[in-house]
């Protein structure tokens, strides 16, 4: 099946990011919780939505900060920020709360199928804990086969994001990845 096509359909699809293979979904609530259960993911876990453009992550949680985004965005960071208005809480752990929000340099295929829903959810294609898939066969197979499609880029980088907390006063880094956290805060602060 067609990637979009499978997403409209609100099936799961395997994906590669600018960093490694994600599981990725339509955002809404009966798409989330198929991707949970197909990943093995608790209910508890936030997950990030991935957008193309910062345009469209703003239309879809328009009271983000654009100007903060864009110090950051596009690149490999998920980006915790206020969620004001509650949206998407069955991706926040059940409880309206901060949400993660990606807008990765995506493989130009992985960018035209995003582009075409918007905005996605996503997380690493990998069972809870295990190991981040830097190919399409590091994926296990009880994902692969609960998928509607699948795109195979060969390997990636390997290295997940780099999380920012920008929820408080000043931003904190939760976790290091791809990109240094201190960069990010140069980044930030200019």
């Amino acid at each position: 099946m067609d990637p979009v096509a499978a997403l409209e359909a609100g099936l799961p699809v395997l994906l590669p990011t600018d960093t490694v293979y994600g599981l990725v979904s339509s955002h809404d609530e009966e798409a989330a919780r198929r991707l949970y259960d197909l990943k093995g993911r608790r209910r508890d876990q936030p997950t990030a939505i991935l957008a193309a453009t910062i345009e469209a992550l703003i239309e879809a949680v328009p009271e983000l900060d654009g100007d903060q985004l864009r110090k950051l965005l596009p690149g490999s960071y998920t980006l915790v920020v206020p969620n004001p208005a509650g949206r998407l809480p069955w991706l926040t752990g059940g409880a309206p709360g901060p949400i993660g929000v990606r807008v990765p340099q995506l493989p130009a295929q992985t960018h035209a199928i995003v582009a075409a829903r918007g905005v996605v959810l996503a997380t690493s294609a990998n069972d809870p804990g295990g190991a981040n898939p830097v190919t399409l066969d590091d994926v296990p197979q009880r994902i692969r086969r609960g998928c509607g499609a699948e795109l195979d880029l060969g390997p990636l980088p390997g290295t997940p994001s780099t999380v920012v907390d920008l929820t408080h006063d000043e931003p904190r880094i939760l976790r290091e990845g791809a990109v240094p956290g201190t960069e990010a805060l140069r980044r930030l602060r200019a």
